[in-house]
């Protein structure tokens, strides 16, 4: 028997009563509106709930509206073709998608060839795949991209990579666009251009939010002898503002296992070669 005052028991001091359904799901609007994007891990540890109590919330949410769930977590709700997320909430989600992918991709490259790599949080991870790769000529319109590899050459000398950045005028997903990077990369030959996209569609092809870097993404697709789109399974069905290159225009598209049968079939019947990650393999 507890005495009067005393703490029911498996409560816990300094804790009050568990949050509401209700409380919970505010809560979680309120972390989405702030960052633009949040992980289920996150939210398990600062609500003090299981996982499946956060994914029900977020299936829930979701349905009203009020944000988009996604493998892994949920991000803003996109409020239509021109939305673009900032490249720090793009870089948390979808995780071990993009790692799969990008080690995926990487297995392409061969030393001594001159590539280019666009904007995005897909190419940034691919970046990080490829600091191993010597005698490696890179040309790229994505300032983190030009980060991570010149970050390693600094401190690795032997690496022996040559990193071209475009210049332009800068996007939220910190990729140099406009006339700059556009005359920039007209005049270039490249062996392989990898392609971050904003979303691929059936009838669509594959589109950006952004004017300006859609055109430069279309710069570095006529520069390309061999185009490879990089990109994780929430992509397909989205559509942006602008489309930039056809399904087909694409020698390879490496996505992960996470995409759905009819998109694998569209896809497989559209592109040269359709190259599904396993993201359990990470």
């Amino acid at each position: 028997m507890r005495s009067a005052g005393s703490e029911p028991a498996g409560a816990k001091r300094g804790q009050g009563q568990p949050m509401l359904a209700a409380q919970r799901q505010a809560r979680i609007l309120e972390e989405v509106q702030r960052t633009g994007g949040v992980r289920v891990n996150d939210l398990t540890r600062l609500l003090g709930v299981s996982d499946m109590t956060v994914r029900r919330d977020l299936d829930v949410l979701d349905s009203r509206g009020l944000l988009t769930k996604v493998h892994g977590g949920a991000t803003v709700r996109r409020s239509g073709s021109t939305d673009e997320p900032a490249f720090t909430v793009k870089a948390e989600m979808e995780q071990p998608a993009k790692d799969a992918i990008a080690r995926t991709a990487a297995a392409l490259v061969r030393p001594g060839t001159a590539i280019g790599i666009s904007g995005g949080s897909t190419t940034y991870t691919l970046a990080r795949h490829l600091v191993g790769v010597p005698d490696l000529t890179v040309v790229t319109n994505s300032l983190r991209v030009a980060d991570v590899l010149h970050a390693h050459e600094t401190t690795n000398p032997g690496a022996n990579q040559t990193v071209i950045l475009t210049g332009g005028m800068r996007t939220p997903s910190e990729a140099l666009v406009g006339p700059i990077a556009v005359q920039a990369i007209r005049t270039l030959h490249l062996d392989q251009v990898f392609l971050g996209v904003y979303g691929m569609d059936a009838q669509a092809g594959y589109t950006s939010p952004n004017l300006m870097e859609s055109e430069t993404n279309r710069a570095l697709v006529t520069a390309a002898r061999n185009l490879i789109v990089v990109a994780d399974h929430t992509k397909w069905g989205v559509v942006g503002l602008s489309a930039f290159a056809a399904l087909d225009d694409a020698a390879v598209l490496v996505s992960d296992d996470g995409l759905s049968e009819d998109a694998r079939e569209v896809l497989s019947d559209e592109v040269g070669e359709l190259v599904l990650a396993d993201r359990a393999g990470q």
